[in-house]
């Protein structure tokens, strides 16, 4: 029997992928991520490690660990999007219901529009450079200050704005024509600047040797707030990274791509963000983590403009696929009727300035501070996702009842009141240590805590009714391993 798709909870952006639509192989995979790292938050959250107290070696092994953990989850949790080529906010049915999948959506699409607005902030830094650099006399627009930031920079904030929406309006063909020189320019871009910081140091060996400023168990703290922080950064893609892998071939090649693009790409430009600098303290006497104040102190307009650019179009290119298309989809699954890609995304970019990342950017414990709390914030959705679909679930789910009000993931009118306690108790748990005297050192581990805590309530309220896959899962899961399209797989509109 073909279930019927209900109009309300299913249209083209929501369906599951057909198998001609499943083309990303590995390199695929690959190069997205080797595109989405090289921007400036990456690479000043990489350089904030030092100007927090680290050396090159506590820093290194501090993003080696991050995205070690981040590959493994990043992996498990695309299994269901490969699988059955399912969105995030349609796979969030299974846990919260219909309607209760509206909540964790719409945290992911808080968090993404935070980071639009920190990747704008970050670029409109770079706008203004330039223009200041051909223009002096746009310098002196900084004395005039409105809610904490120059005139200025907010006309260089509000240009960057502007850039984003007209490729909403106009699609994404033009920023994958800049990334195909724009990505390998920032890498020359920092090589040029290892070089720098070579000669700054006098040799590659003391860029190592500069000593760290924490020891002992403050180094063990800091390692701990910064491993969850550099978590953060892409807490947000380990929930829609179903987004991405419902097109992979296979789950080897979503697994592979994945390993090989995330990891390496990001130590690799960690490595030579924190070599940077390293070399700005043998310079300046102190660490300068943003690479367009760095590129100012180098007293060179062409340097300037062209590093400038390459970090523009660079951060342009990845804010709108990793911050403003999860968002608008987000924003279209909660008002289907009222709402389409192009007009949530603009309303999603103009909510997103309400996060003025021009107050904490600037300074690197205030930007880990800020990135402990989004992954605490997003930590427990990660848990209750892995722990549904691998623990109580057994990996298998009905696409057919996704789609459907009185399916298996209909709960009670749509609401799935266990999993949404679970997620309240969670989310207390992680950020419990921003709000609670005496538990402060437990927001330097608030993905984790989320995560665990999450994960293990979610599982403690739903196992009694979930310890026994239903019929309906075992035989879809009998048929797949037999090559044989699940019942459930095949959907249509009755209009």
């Amino acid at each position: 029997m073909i279930p019927t798709g209900d109009p309300q909870l299913y249209n083209d952006d929501l369906r599951p992928t057909e198998p001609r639509e499943r083309t990303w192989t590995w390199l695929n995979y690959s190069t997205v991520w080797m595109g989405m790292v090289h921007n400036i938050v990456a690479y000043t959250t990489a350089a904030g490690l030092i100007a927090l107290g680290m050396n090159v070696w506590q820093a290194l092994v501090t993003v080696l660990t991050a995205n070690a953990i981040l590959i493994l989850a990043m992996c498990a949790n695309g299994v269901a999007g490969a699988k059955y080529g399912l969105p995030f906010p349609v796979l969030m049915r299974a846990t919260f219901g219909y309607r209760g999948a509206q909540f964790p959506v719409l945290v992911r699409a808080a968090v993404a529009m935070f980071w639009f607005a920190a990747q704008t902030y970050a670029g409109s830094l770079a706008i203004n450079a330039i223009i200041g650099a051909v223009v002096p006399a746009w310098n002196h627009l900084g004395s005039t200050q409105f809610i904490g930031m120059g005139l200025g920079n907010w006309i260089s904030f509000v240009i960057f704005w502007a850039l984003h929406v007209v490729i909403i309006r106009h699609g994404m063909v033009r920023v994958r024509f800049f990334e195909l020189w724009a990505g390998p320019l920032v890498v020359v871009m920092l090589l040029g600047l290892v070089v720098w910081a070579i000669h700054q140091a006098h040799g590659l060996g003391p860029l190592f040797s500069q000593p760290a400023k924490v020891h002992g168990h403050a180094f063990w703290v800091l390692f701990g707030a910064s491993v969850t922080g550099l978590i953060g950064t892409w807490s947000t893609l380990v929930l829609n990274i179903p987004d991405f892998t419902r097109f992979s071939r296979s789950q080897r090649d979503q697994t592979i791509g994945q390993t090989i693009g995330l990891p390496i790409t990001a130590l690799l430009f960690s490595f030579m963000s924190i070599l940077i600098t390293s070399g700005t303290v043998a310079a300046f006497g102190h660490p300068i983590a943003n690479p367009v104040d760095l590129l100012i102190r180098m007293h060179s307009t062409p340097v300037l403009i062209l590093g400038a650019v390459a970090l523009l179009i660079a951060t342009l290119s990845v804010n709108v696929a990793a911050n403003i298309v999860s968002p608008a989809y987000d924003l279209v699954h909660l008002f289907p009727r009222r709402l389409t890609f192009v007009s949530a995304g603009i309303i999603a970019t103009v909510l997103a300035v309400g996060a003025v990342p021009w107050l904490w950017f600037s300074d690197a414990a205030r930007i880990f501070k800020v990135l402990n709390v989004i992954g605490g914030a997003l930590g427990p959705v990660a848990g209750i996702m892995l722990v549904d679909f691998f623990v109580l679930r057994r990996r298998s789910y009905d696409i057919g009842s996704f789609y459907s009000r009185s399916g298996e993931y209909s709960y009670r009118d749509g609401w799935n009141v266990r999993g949404l306690l679970a997620l309240a108790v969670g989310l207390f748990a992680a950020l419990a240590g921003n709000v609670i005297p005496g538990l402060g050192g437990l927001a330097n581990y608030a993905w984790f805590i989320g995560l665990a805590v999450g994960g293990v309530a979610y599982y403690l309220a739903m196992a009694p009714d979930a310890s026994v896959v239903s019929a309906r899962e075992v035989a879809s899961a009998a048929e797949a391993a037999e090559g044989v399209e699940p019942a459930g797989a095949r959907l249509e509109l009755r209009t």
